[in-house]
């Protein structure tokens, strides 16, 4: 069904990469500007993610010997050291996603590069190492994006819902990795209804969840391509849902053939197939049309 799976390390029949977004309360102040300081409610929600959720994540994996790869903008990581010293105490990846959890597809491209740069810096300062991953906030990728990061000296994104395993993109810059997410593991999907955030969707019980998470690793698993979390410690770092988590790390391991891995890590592994010719993935050149396609009245 998968027509050119990559070869994995060790003869793995899959690779599997849990991923956060460590949004804490950016997403606030990044949607309603100074009105935010006035919304307890939402703002507690989201705090709750670098007090409690993203420490316990951090644990959890640990004590399960499988790596996460944090997607955390800077603003974040300034503002919530402690979140980020957790997550990098444990061997984790951090990854970049923009400044304040801005649509870079809002933002001129000077806007987006100083976001860019603002949050490559405040994750220097607080790791040591820069960050080679990114995920647009809102997946609000931007005609500049994919050059930016390419000048910034990023290797891969994760921000498309484009392939079952990893395909390259092609940029007037250079090239960069994509480590494509499937559409349905987004945990928003499954478990967020809030006002605030302008976001209804009907709450499911973790079991459903979980059934949804493990039917999608069951499939690339059968075919051999690359299942990607794209979870939020706010929302699956909470009791509930964090042992459903649990309950999936050893429904993987049960199978003895799943590679776990950061991003950072696929993302070398398929740029040294690639460089050794081992496998040809998929390539996209950005952007993916030129022109528009079609002119619709105003």
């Amino acid at each position: 069904m998968i027509e050119n799976p990559p070869p994995w390390p060790n003869g793995a029949r899959c690779a599997v990469a849990f991923s956060f977004d460590v949004d804490a309360d950016s997403v606030v102040h990044a949607s309603h500007g100074a009105n935010a300081v006035r919304m307890p409610h939402a703002l507690a929600h989201m705090r709750y993610d670098p007090f409690v959720a993203t420490p316990r994540l951090a644990k959890m994996f640990s004590e399960h010997g499988v790596p996460m790869t944090c997607f955390v903008p800077g603003w974040v990581a300034e503002t919530y050291p402690a979140a980020v010293e957790a997550i990098v105490a444990h061997g984790n990846e951090l990854g970049h996603h923009g400044h304040f959890h801005e649509w870079p597809s809002r933002q001129s491209p000077a806007q987006e590069r100083e976001s860019l740069e603002r949050g490559s810096e405040a994750l220097f300062r607080l790791s040591g190492k820069r960050p080679r991953g990114y995920r647009a906030p809102y997946y609000g990728l931007s005609d500049s994006t994919y050059d930016l990061l390419v000048e910034l000296g990023l290797t891969y994104d994760s921000s498309l819902f484009a392939d079952d395993v990893p395909i390259l993109l092609e940029t007037a810059r250079g090239r960069l990795v994509e480590l494509p997410v499937p559409a349905s593991i987004d945990d928003y999907n499954q478990y967020v209804s809030s006002r605030a955030f302008d976001y209804l969707m009907k709450v499911s019980p973790p079991q459903q969840a979980l059934d949804v998470y493990k039917a999608e690793f069951d499939a690339l698993r059968e075919f051999g391509g690359l299942w990607v979390a794209c979870w939020h410690p706010a929302v699956s770092g909470r009791p509930a849902q964090a042992l459903a988590i649990r309950r999936l790390i050893e429904h993987m391991q049960a199978q003895g053939d799943v590679w776990f891995a950061t991003l950072g890590e696929i993302a070398d592994h398929v740029n040294a197939l690639v460089d050794a010719g081992r496998w040809t993935p998929r390539v996209e050149k950005i952007p993916f049309y030129s022109r528009p396609v079609i002119d619709l009245p105003a």
